[in-house]
């Protein structure tokens, strides 16, 4: 078991070296630019901001973008299951269809009780 492991054991830890290693670098290295008070300012299309740079934002869009996100990962795991359902129909076929429905479900079910919390609604 050890034997199976160790390769995933040793690319793990060549990852966090090489990742804890070029942080070091930069930290090192790296270009230290002087904070100048006047480039830190907010500035858009010519015009010097007039709120402060910290303004808030609705939490109806971060909801909005949550949901888009699940919905559209739901589509990429859709879409690899139909090109390859026709390949195990034959075999696996009633478990695949009730696994995905389960999946469909599941997602669905989520999606009404978004429209019913009243997520989707934008006042």
């Amino acid at each position: 078991m050890l034997d199976q492991l160790l390769p995933v054991i040793f690319l793990f830890c060549v990852v966090i070296v090489f990742g804890v290693g070029m942080i070091a670098l930069t930290q090192l290295a790296g270009f230290k630019a002087k904070k100048n008070l006047v480039k830190m300012m907010p500035y858009e299309s010519g015009v010097p901001g007039q709120e402060a740079a910290t303004t808030k934002v609705s939490v109806k869009f971060y909801l909005t973008a949550v949901s888009f996100i699940l919905f559209d990962i739901e589509v990429v795991f859709l879409y690899p299951w139909l090109l390859v359902y026709s390949d195990y129909i034959k075999p696996h076929g009633a478990f695949l269809l009730g696994s995905m429905g389960l999946f469909v479900l599941v997602l669905v079910y989520g999606l009404i009780y978004e429209i019913k919390s009243g997520a989707l609604e934008w006042d």
